[in-house]
């Protein structure tokens, strides 16, 4: 594999890499177990491409304008028409020879250009890909025959290129049977459905697999062809039976499940449908709505609160009207903010998390009002003056779930849960210590607790390389040197391979503005929910171009866009910061940030790593919480370095405890 064979040789990783995240449970293969300490009960699955044809998820590729696009398209024999989250118009390629437009007005296909990332969705061939490698074929009404010629040779070269990028169609699971209103009832019973109504599982189109006991819904593009299937099937994990769902394909899948409600019996949505649709997030929802007769479209996402690929948005375009009704928790809420920025918020409403608004499933089986329920949606967009009415239902729901608000819990750091609560959503983070004191050793271990537990991750390596950085962490899951213990590296470069982390290419000084167009183009893709700027000085740089600049000013200027993209994503951003140069015997400060007092400033945490092993024999490293804005405690976290698993992890205290001088830190060096 790509990602093997970059760690094992050391190669550099190239501008055209990039990853793509899907949950899976961890299984250990080959005999060898995984220590328990390193590995989360679940893992989260990263796939590794490289492929100069196909980049769309590419960070470091941001989108084209869209008045450009649309002047492309205009300025063609081609109609286009603007959507909410896309631009369709016919697609100049399939079936279509350049100069000759009667084939396109045969045939008609159509491809959506996505407003945000540039990138278009051919609904004949499901390719997905960017806006450069197709606009081209997009030419102006007056063209020579020297010009059609050569379009002509590069639609044979695109076409090529396009075949080893088909997706394999999706074959109808074996074994299994159509489900009809004889077999609703069985099921029911297997699967514990019962109230669901009998022609909501035959209009979607559902199979049964009787050996396995599974149910398959199929999930259909916006041309309405099976792209994959959600499985149901029944377990029992805590003492009791539950319903449990996985979807096929496990990541980047097109297809919806559509199922129209009506105060009759439900039927499969079609292209005719009512303008107003309810998304939800599992097919025991969709199936709920069904059965409370509400008069909607009910869709299932498919891959819950993971991801919104953008090869799903076509099929919404349709719908004037949109409520997302998702878990009644914080983590249900941020996703639907974030998705709702995907459909276009002006259609978007919500179904406020509340324990008095749950689930639809949760809602039906505790005998709530569904419809009166619904009719409580409401928008999330605020005038720019709001009252306490209009907070009310946001300021429950954080009482009501603090655990949740509180974010994400570190488990190798037991003491910052208890004084920064968790790792939060919308916060900035300043990292700051002395130079070699290990702040790229300490970040990447503690980035790599939170992927582990599902938190997307960017890491931007301005100081070194990627490939270095990548050993590191394999190093810190592991837990031990794979370099002496090769014949597990397999195994944990297939387990770092399922963990949602990304990495930017830029290396050295880089321009902020082209730094926050990767940013943002990878948040809307990838759904990003920490990034890591390491380090600030080293991404500003010195140049001929900025020298007549003042550097306090510049990064005040920098600190303030990330802050901006914090608050406005609703993305945790980390900048690790050197600190200016002060006497070794001085302990660090918030004023010690290099800059001026903006950094300290605009943070909501300001994390100190004090080393005083080089001024006193008996000298520690320790973290030191010096800013805590969501609860303001304050307090240090003890570092002691684990030389072969390259990580800060706190043990559990053991009979024999370690020699202080026994290892010594010759990790990644910050200088």
């Amino acid at each position: 594999m790509i990602f093997k064979q970059l760690l094992s040789s050391g190669s550099r990783i190239n501008s055209q890499l990039r990853y793509k995240v899907r949950p899976v449970k961890v299984v250990a293969q080959g005999g060898f177990t995984p220590s328990p300490a390193f590995v989360a009960p679940c893992l989260w699955q990263v796939r590794y491409a490289s492929s100069s044809f196909d980049i769309k998820d590419d960070p470091s590729l941001p989108g084209p304008s869209i008045s450009n696009v649309k002047k492309a398209i205009k300025s063609s024999p081609y109609e286009c028409t603007e959507g909410y989250t896309c631009i369709r118009t016919v697609c100049p390629v399939c079936n279509v020879v350049p100069g000759q437009l009667e084939s396109s007005q045969a045939k008609g296909e159509t491809i959506y250009v996505n407003k945000t990332t540039g990138h278009f969705t051919c609904s004949s061939c499901q390719h997905l890909g960017r806006w450069d490698h197709i606009e081209k074929f997009f030419m102006p009404h007056s063209k020579s025959a020297r010009t059609v010629q050569e379009l002509r040779k590069l639609r044979d070269v695109f076409l090529d290129g396009k075949k080893a990028d088909l997706k394999k169609s999706i074959e109808v699971p074996s074994g299994t049977v159509a489900v009809d209103e004889m077999l609703v009832e069985y099921i029911s019973r297997t699967l514990g459905l019962e109230g669901i109504p009998v022609s909501s599982l035959v209009a979607i189109g559902s199979r049964w697999d009787d050996e396995k006991c599974h149910l398959y819904v199929p999930l259909t593009d916006v041309e309405s062809r099976i792209v994959g299937y959600k499985v149901l099937s029944k377990t029992n994990q805590t003492g009791e039976d539950m319903v449990i769902e996985r979807t096929i394909p496990e990541a980047n899948c097109s297809g919806l499940v559509h199922l129209k409600c009506s105060s009759g019996t439900a039927t499969k949505a079609s292209a005719k449908d009512q303008s107003t649709a309810v998304l939800v997030l599992n097919v025991l929802d969709l199936l709920a709505l069904s059965a409370a007769k509400l008069n909607v479209t009910a869709i299932c996402l498919p891959h819950d609160l993971k991801s919104l690929p953008q090869q799903c948005l076509p099929g919404l375009e349709r719908y004037n009207k949109l409520t997302l009704w998702f878990n009644y928790d914080t983590a249900g809420w941020d996703t639907a903010r974030n998705y709702a920025k995907k459909l276009d918020e002006r259609r978007c409403t919500f179904v406020r998390p509340t324990d008095a608004h749950p689930t639809p499933a949760k809602a039906l089986a505790l005998g709530l009002d569904l419809k009166a329920i619904l009719s409580k949606a409401q928008p999330i967009l605020h005038q720019s003056i709001t009252t306490f009415h209009s907070l009310r239902q946001d300021v429950l729901s954080d009482l009501q779930n603090i655990d949740k608000v509180q974010g994400v819990k570190w488990k190798r750091y037991p003491t910052l849960n208890k004084l920064l609560k968790g790792h939060r959503k919308g916060e900035l983070t300043v990292l700051t210590g002395p130079t070699g004191c290990g702040k790229t050793t300490f970040m990447s271990d503690y980035s790599l607790d939170l992927a582990l537990q599902g938190v997307s991750t960017l890491w931007g390596s301005f100081e070194i390389r990627n490939t270095r950085l990548a050993s590191t962490l394999l190093r810190q899951m592991a837990g031990r040197p794979l370099d002496v213990h090769l014949s597990e590296f397999d195994y944990w470069a297939d387990e770092f391979e399922r963990l949602p982390v990304y990495f930017m290419t830029f290396h050295g000084q880089q321009p902020i503005k082209v730094v926050m167009e990767a940013i943002e183009h990878a948040q809307y893709v990838n759904d990003i929910h920490h990034v890591i700027i390491d380090n600030l000085q080293f991404m500003m740089g010195v140049s001929e171009d900025t020298k007549h600049l003042d550097r306090y000013w510049k990064q005040d200027a920098i600190i303030a866009a990330f802050r901006t993209f914090a608050t406005r994503k609703n993305c945790h951003v980390t900048l690790v910061i050197h600190p200016r140069k002060e006497r070794d015997a001085d302990d660090l400060t918030t004023s010690s940030i290099f800059g001026g007092a903006k950094a300290s400033q605009e943070a909501d945490n300001v994390l100190i790593i004090q080393d005083k092993r080089l001024t006193s024999v008996r000298g520690k490293k320790y973290l030191q919480v010096a800013k805590n804005r969501y609860s303001g405690d304050l307090g240090i976290m003890p570092l002691d370095f684990d030389k072969l698993s390259l990580s800060y992890a706190q043990k559990r205290k053991k009979a024999d405890p370690v020699e202080p001088n026994e290892t010594t830190e010759t990790a990644i060096s910050d200088s």
